[in-house]
């Protein structure tokens, strides 16, 4: 028997999609590129961003598409004015208090479809109570930018860095490192108001934490804010191109779980090991051993 479906229509165009999807994953289904900063594929939808929002008639506000679920002849918008100014002001409101000019992943390339422009919060000066980061780490402030919240990088090993001025508050560290994945509960957000951020409990050093090193906080980070090591020095160097590197399955041995490693190569070396989401052992998630035990691959180069 199949599952049961249910029409519904995006930007004019009738999809049959399975009951009970998101209202996101029937606009990907129909080509929608929709922005999204704190959803994760295996996370249960925090709804903390608010860049995914669309427009669905009868309804008065405008729709976090990654929670609401899909119904029988439902009318989606993902394009129209209203979603747009909406989508490019919390992007701007964003990029006024962080580096995400310098962020990964696809934030960049939404932030210029949108044409976001987070100097119109005013420009760079460093927080009160907080240091402007020092030269030579690719942090210096740039002309014309909205007021950032300055951290410096804390670089405590050779595992993974972080680097908080890219932080946006998504929360999807603490959820992967609490309940949703991890239940080692390491990560957390101190402070209240315009002083919240992302810390250790009791914002100690992190060997000092309860952090176990398995980096599925790094694997959630939409932003960079939190990153390998080497992955973080190549791009620190400018010579991180993942264009240029192959990525190869293949299933971890230091245990029988029988995880899921996806290896990033670039000119014959591992720079990063990642999990795909859809595997339903690891669903994304590694240990310390998986994540970043591979570094005697190149030993002896």
């Amino acid at each position: 028997m199949s599952d049961p479906s249910v029409t519904v229509t995006v930007d004019g165009r009738d999809l049959e999609v399975p009951a009970g999807v998101s209202v996101l994953d029937a606009c990907r289904v129909g080509g929608a590129d929709i922005p999204t900063l704190c959803f994760g594929p295996t996370m249960t939808p925090a709804n903390a961003c608010r860049v995914c929002v669309v427009e669905v008639e009868g309804s008065r506000t405008l729709v976090p598409s990654c929670s609401r679920r899909v119904e029988e002849g439902m009318r989606i918008g993902t394009e129209s004015d209203r979603v747009l100014h909406s989508r490019r002001l919390v992007m701007e409101l964003l990029g006024s208090a962080s580096e995400l000019d310098r962020a990964g992943g696809d934030l960049p390339r939404w932030m210029e479809l949108s044409g976001a422009d987070p100097s119109r919060f005013g420009e760079a000066e460093p927080e009160k109570g907080r240091q402007p980061p020092s030269p030579g780490h690719g942090h210096e402030s740039i002309p014309g930018r909205a007021a950032t919240v300055f951290e410096p990088v804390k670089v405590e090993d050779e595992l993974y860095v972080r680097d908080y001025s890219r932080c946006i508050l998504c929360y999807r560290c603490v959820d992967a490192c609490g309940v949703e994945h991890q239940n080692t509960f390491a990560i957390a957000v101190a402070g209240r108001g315009f002083d919240a951020h992302i810390s250790t409990e009791f914002d100690v050093a992190l060997p000092d934490s309860a952090c176990v090193y398995c980096g599925n906080c790094v694997a959630v980070c939409p932003t960079g804010a939190l990153v390998g090591k080497i992955e973080y020095d190549m791009r620190e160097e400018g010579v991180w191109d993942e264009t240029r590197q192959e990525v190869t399955r293949t299933v971890c041995s230091y245990c029988g779980v029988g995880c899921n490693l996806d290896l990033h190569v670039q000119e014959g070396r591992i720079v990063k090991v990642t999990s795909p989401h859809d595997h339903e052992v690891t669903q994304g998630n590694l240990c310390i051993k998986g994540r970043f035990g591979w570094s005697y691959v190149g030993s002896g180069q």
